[in-house]
């Protein structure tokens, strides 16, 4: 498969798709359900998939789970949303790479694969999204694999990939609040909504949790659904010991290295990631997950930037991380990473930060209080729902920290950096939006591939 050009036929008809849908999401199974019945319901023609829920870190578990089944010599489809740079991200065919591995679908594959789900629909009522998930199943169904990883896009109970009758286990990783206008304004509603993956008889992997309320919600559902229940912290444990992950569980111990993704959080995610193939009958060997550990890529979380004109306009020796994390508890996790990195000095953390106006800015920024010398804030080329740069620069003052508004990254990168000659050189972290994210990976050549 190749990657897609710019200005793609893929990107067109998708385009076009856009003018005609409404944007965002209308939570029912309805529609899709239909035009699934009207393509030949390809969801129920899918291999042994696995199903992910979560409001962070279920892209990390997916991540994880693909790397490891990988390196056991498997085949694996994979749907992520939202995508970074391209629409082709969203779905990785399984075997179709030059190493026999996955690759994101290629472009005629893509725009043939939407046009007939178009056509089918027939300009009845339906969101976009509702059709792009139409799509994974035709493709998944369509091409020959071992597994399918299947991401959730919205909430669990009503978002259009939870039509998936029997899956081989579903996971959910950690709840915050997030989308709180269409799951919810407290931890328990919306844990019930990712519960909603939930299928009877079917294992039920629930990753770290911070809330004793979201884990009492799953605990209920496995139950009443008779889903065998492994929950981390009971049924499965792991931590850092020595540079070494130790991973536990019913089968044993199992002594593994640190994940490459970076954060502590990613232990946490790792051991979801085993957990969910052990318990699903795929039965990696430590060999694979261990090769897995080390393989496995998430663009856009916790990303170095190493080339590329941000990295020009810094002061030498810099670094530039990106991450797409927009909520308090995505914030709580990046700052302990940022806190936690090693350095013989610490490095002074400037944040440059757009955000979506559905989002929690201070919450999201308290975790930065302490940690960050300095907010400056910017606005989001690719969306117009973005926050106005002084109203997210007063939502940064409000959460403790100096703050001031920019035109772009790279002017508050050169703000910084010009005339900057003490040691150590700045650490800076661009965040708040997967938008503003896609935004810098397009701009420095940096697209997923």
């Amino acid at each position: 498969m190749t990657d897609p050009a710019p200005g793609s036929r893929a990107d067109a008809v998708i385009a076009r798709l856009m003018e005609l849908h409404p944007k965002g999401y209308d939570l029912t199974l309805d529609r899709v359900r239909r035009l699934l019945a009207d393509l030949g319901n390809p969801q129920n023609r899918l291999p042994p998939t696995i199903h992910v829920a979560g409001t962070n870190g279920k892209g990390s578990v997916v991540a994880f789970c693909r790397a490891i089944l990988e390196a056991a010599g498997r085949t694996v489809h994979v749907h992520t949303s939202p995508h970074l740079v391209n629409w082709h991200e969203r779905y990785r065919i399984g075997g179709t790479g030059e190493d026999g591995r996955g690759a994101l679908v290629s472009d005629a594959v893509l725009a043939e694969a939407v046009e007939r789900a178009a056509a089918a629909n027939g300009g009845q009522p339906i969101t976009v999204f509702e059709i792009l998930t139409a799509v994974t199943f035709l493709l998944f169904s369509e091409h020959p694999a071992d597994v399918a990883l299947v991401e959730v896009g919205l909430g669990g109970r009503f978002d259009a990939t939870n039509v998936i009758e029997r899956p081989a286990i579903t996971a959910i990783t950690s709840i915050s609040l997030d989308h709180q206008s269409y799951l919810g304004d407290r931890v328990e509603l919306i844990a019930a909504e990712k519960a909603g993956i939930v299928k009877r008889g079917v294992p039920l992997v629930v990753g770290p949790q911070g809330e004793a309320a979201a884990l009492e919600v799953f605990k209920t559902t496995a139950a009443r659904q008779r889903a065998p229940l492994f929950v981390y912290g009971e049924d499965v444990f792991a931590f850092a010991e020595n540079g070494r992950l130790v991973y536990q569980d019913e089968d044993g111990l199992l002594d593994l290295p640190l994940p490459r993704l970076p954060g502590r959080h990613q232990i946490g995610n790792a051991a979801t990631a085993i957990a969910t193939l052990r318990r699903g009958g795929f039965d990696p060997s430590p060999q694979a997950i261990e090769a897995g550990l080390l393989s496995a890529e998430w663009p856009g979380r916790l990303q170095r930037l190493t080339s590329g004109p941000l990295v020009a306009a810094a002061a030498p020796g810099s670094e530039i991380w990106l991450d797409g994390g927009h909520n308090p508890g995505a914030g709580a996790v990046i700052a302990e990473a940022l806190a936690s990195m090693e350095d013989r000095v610490q490095r002074p953390l400037f944040l440059i930060s757009g955000m979506l106006s559905t989002k929690d800015p201070v919450g999201f920024f308290e975790a930065f209080s302490g940690i960050a010398r300095r907010v400056f804030t910017v606005p989001i080329a690719s969306s117009d729902a973005g926050l106005d740069p002084d109203e997210l620069a007063d939502a940064a003052i409000d959460a403790g920290l100096e703050a001031e508004p920019c035109f772009s990254v790279e002017e508050a990168i050169r703000l910084v950096s010009t005339g900057w000659s003490v040691e150590p050189a700045p650490r800076f972290l661009i965040c708040g939006s997967l938008y503003l994210v896609g935004d810098v990976l397009k701009a420095s050549g940096l697209a997923p591939r």
